[in-house]
């Protein structure tokens, strides 16, 4: 009875928790020790590879080299200008017009001559009365800004075409200010003469009728030449000739201009079709 009332002793084997037994029992049991060592099985498995790997590839590289690759073919230059100077054409020019022709090249088969500018009309009334090759027929005539060229910044342009012979040659003449106009030979270098004169401001002496073709009278400047400004222009004819805008319009104009976006994007922008107030034509009528 004495034995029943005494406190059980705390060291008892007895007395330890009885849910802690399992957990040590799944730990040990064979089970897990198996999962355990399939993953350390397989970490092994793949240092091995990494390191494999590795040897082959310091193999690979201490291998004596193959057959050597072929070089690299380097790309290939286009066709260049060559000197014409013994062109038919040329030595012909150079005996009617001594010291006229300054330059000759020929690329891809078209003939180029650079001419003296104070020549050009002899030597393009030449190459129209030849004989064996008459050149009667003034395909275009063009111009080239040059702005680095101080002394003679443009290049006058002329195509020519020999409607008997099938055959075209390319005149060139350097100049600053301008050049004798050629519609006396080719009557229908009027208007090509007329356009380098309003988009390059090139001046053809003798023209009948030298004024702007493309843009109004007025207007300031020649756009094609290289130093025109893209943007937007502010001269004289826009304040003649465009409405006035307000300030709050003006600072938009401004922003829309800074990010790129087009001008003619508001009702008093899209007004500058309407060029001329008080009922004026947009370009005076041609006589």
């Amino acid at each position: 009875m004495a034995q029943e009332g005494k406190p059980p002793d705390s060291g008892s084997p007895t007395d330890a928790p009885t849910e802690s037994r399992p957990q040590d029992e799944r730990a040990t049991s064979p089970s897990f020790l198996s999962a355990d060592a399939e993953k350390d099985a397989q970490v092994e498995a793949a240092k091995a590879r990494v390191v494999a790997a590795k040897d082959a590839a310091q193999k690979a590289g201490a291998a004596p080299p193959g057959a050597p690759k072929p070089p690299v073919k380097k790309k290939e230059e286009g066709p260049k200008p060559v000197d014409a100077a013994n062109h038919p054409l040329v030595r012909k020019l150079k005996e009617q017009c001594a010291d006229a022709v300054l330059e000759a090249s020929e690329f891809l088969g078209q003939l180029s001559i650079r001419v003296e500018a104070s020549r050009i009309v002899e030597v393009c009334d030449t190459l129209r009365t030849d004989s064996d090759t008459a050149f009667n027929y003034l395909s275009d005539l063009t111009c080239v800004h040059y702005p680095d060229n101080r002394d003679a910044p443009f290049e006058v342009v002329y195509n020519l075409y020999s409607i008997s012979k099938n055959e075209r040659v390319r005149l060139k003449v350097a100049t600053s200010e301008g050049v004798e106009s050629v519609t006396g030979l080719w009557p229908s270098a009027d208007w090509p003469e007329r356009e380098v004169y309003d988009l390059f401001g090139v001046v053809f002496h003798n023209h009948p009728d030298l004024r702007r073709i493309l843009l109004p009278p007025d207007w300031e400047g020649h756009p094609l030449r290289k130093d025109y400004p893209l943007e937007f222009v502010e001269n004289r004819w826009t304040e003649n000739h465009l409405p006035e805008f307000t300030d709050v319009q003006k600072e938009q104009l401004e922003q829309r201009r800074a990010y790129g976006l087009e001008v003619l994007s508001v009702p008093q922008e899209r007004e500058v079709r309407n060029l001329f107030r008080s009922g004026k034509d947009v370009m005076p009528k041609d006589k």
